[in-house]
């Protein structure tokens, strides 16, 4: 049996920690990065009037104001008025489609009441450099989803069900405009 030296641990240790650094670090993902993935130059976007083209009333400001709550939480753009905007987002809400679930069986077996709903948003967005003729990222189709219930009045719970949708939709926008130019 051979005898290991007391001096050649410490450069064994030496080794094994360096071999474990260079697999740990080449076998990380490469691909990550942190911070934004925006233009250099793009550091402001405002959100233009949203337009509605479904018969949804109040859909627009509850979808504006959903999208706005994504860009402040990304923080990759900073919202502000179209005079100070260094590109301004352009969405039109163009469906909305609402499906059931699930149902609840009443206290009959033939009748039936239903539990849970299924709201899905479709929008189109673009985004605009003002003064630029071409866009900064063209016209493309979005949509958000989300699952909802009621209990007691079904406006209420389709209404916290579009919110959700509108906050799905306004992650969506805010990946695409700030990771897809």
């Amino acid at each position: 049996m051979r005898r290991i030296k007391f001096s050649s641990i410490p450069a064994l240790f030496a080794v094994c920690v360096l071999a474990f650094g260079c697999a740990f670090f080449t076998a990380s993902c490469g691909y990550y990065h942190m911070g934004s993935m925006m233009h250099p130059q793009i550091k402001t976007i405002a959100i233009s009037t949203i337009r509605n083209d479904t018969r949804e009333p109040l859909l627009t400001e509850l979808a504006r104001t959903q999208i706005a709550a994504r860009f402040q939480s990304d923080n990759s753009l900073k919202l502000v008025s179209k005079e100070e905007a260094d590109c301004i987002l352009y969405v039109r809400l163009v469906g909305v489609t609402t499906s059931m679930l699930r149902y609840n069986p009443g206290y009959e077996e033939d009748q039936y009441r239903p539990a849970e709903f299924h709201v899905n948003l479709s929008a189109e967005m673009e985004v605009l450099i003002p003064g630029r003729s071409e866009p900064l990222i063209k016209k493309r189709a979005v949509s958000g989803s989300a699952n909802y219930q009621y209990n007691v009045d079904p406006q209420v719970g389709k209404y916290y069900g579009l919110r959700q949708a509108s906050y799905d939709l306004g992650g969506q926008i805010v990946e695409y405009t700030t990771e897809a130019w």
